[in-house]
């Protein structure tokens, strides 16, 4: 039953991390990756078939967000550094 409880809400939490915005949402995942499967494995989750479900739903679309996410922040940091050459000269 504690395995479950857990399983329970690491999908919850993951389930309001999905609603958070673009900076805070990264932090969150992080945080939430540190948590649940840091030290130990997805196959530890036990979950109805209905939540596995959503489970993977919600890691692909994490997944495509960090991406996105690791890109954007790229971006400014090079439209930092321009901004910040142009200052300096």
């Amino acid at each position: 039953m504690e395995r479950r409880d857990r399983s329970l809400k690491a999908l919850e939490e993951l389930i309001y991390i999905d609603s958070l915005d673009s900076y805070e949402r990264a932090d969150a995942l992080v945080r939430w990756y540190n948590k649940y499967l840091s030290s130990a494995d997805i196959t530890e989750f036990d979950l109805e078939k209905n939540d596995l479900e959503r489970l993977l739903e919600l890691f692909y679309k994490n997944i495509s967000f960090l991406k996105e996410h690791k890109e954007q922040t790229r971006k400014d940091m090079v439209d930092n550094k321009k901004m910040q050459r142009f200052l300096g000269n």
